[in-house]
């Protein structure tokens, strides 16, 4: 089943559409409370920004896979199983959609429309679907505070359910998390509380993102990274780390102003004395070079 042919990316410059300011988006996400993010069209803006194509036709098929979802979902039973295995049987048997595992470094993988069109992605791309979805028939549902691998959470009627987005939203219990854990972490790491602790809207956008700048950077691509760390700093403006990334990057490419601007955000939102100060040497350096 399809939801049409997806669209082909705009040609030539100017906005992806009309009806969306693709960074007032972001500069409203980036100062709204993080339980009123809209998660899955914060995730369309920055696929737009990347691919100047329009958002018209992925709402479209993201509406189809909510309404499809709440008819599967009819009758459903109390508890959490029922709904999670509609969940799996629209977006993965009916859909297709599944974690790139041949191709897991593709920038593609991150990007939400990419995803859509190829129906295959990264964990944190594919759970943005799942939470979305599920949001929309009411299911109290959440990325998880995983290392490695995103998860999501499901909660309904006092139960609770971990679902894989990459394997198909297949349900994991204790003993497949403790594996994934030591696979990511090491053997010597054991589950805690915290790993089944819930993130922000704003953390599973950044996550998403976080994959695109590491990859760009890796690659040696620093100005694309820069570019992908300015979305996230529009997104989370308050995160002093993210300042002090772009503020390093930024020196790196010889973009000394930018990089004392940044730095000298890090600086008045970072905690703790040493770090600031080897901000404001890094600082002082930089204005040396501009004399």
């Amino acid at each position: 089943m399809s939801a049409g042919p997806a669209p082909a990316p705009i040609q030539g410059g100017g906005a992806m559409n009309p009806d969306d300011d693709l960074r007032a988006v972001l500069r409203r996400a980036g100062a709204a409370a993080d339980s009123a993010i809209d998660l899955v069209d914060t995730a369309l803006a920055l696929a737009a920004l990347e691919r100047r194509t329009r958002l018209g036709w992925y709402r479209s098929h993201l509406a189809r896979l909510v309404d499809e979802v709440g008819e599967a979902a009819r009758g459903v039973g109390a508890g959490v199983e029922g709904p999670a295995e509609v969940l799996r049987a629209v977006l993965f048997d009916r859909y297709g959609y599944h974690g790139d595992q041949v191709t897991y470094e593709d920038l593609q993988n991150a990007n939400l429309m990419r995803v859509i069109d190829r129906r295959k992605g990264l964990p944190v791309a594919l759970g943005i679907l799942y939470i979305h979805i599920a949001r929309a028939q009411g299911w109290e549902c959440a990325g998880l505070n995983f290392p490695g691998h995103f998860l999501i959470r499901l909660d309904r009627d006092g139960e609770r359910a971990i679902l894989d987005p990459f394997d198909g939203g297949q349900m994991r219990g204790p003993a497949e998390l403790r594996g994934l854990l030591k696979t990511f972490m090491g053997q010597d790491e054991e589950l805690s509380p915290e790993h089944y602790a819930p993130v922000g809207n704003r953390a599973v956008l950044l996550r998403l993102q976080n994959n695109l700048k590491t990859r760009h950077a890796t690659e040696g691509r620093f100005e694309a990274a820069v570019r992908v760390l300015d979305t996230m700093l529009t997104l989370a403006p308050r995160e002093a780390h993210l300042w002090r990334e772009a503020g390093l990057m930024r020196a790196r490419l010889g973009q000394y102003d930018a990089a004392i601007e940044a730095l000298d955000r890090f600086i008045a939102n970072a905690d703790g004395d040493r770090v600031r100060h080897e901000a404001a040497t890094l600082v002082q350096q930089l204005k040396a070079r501009l004399n």
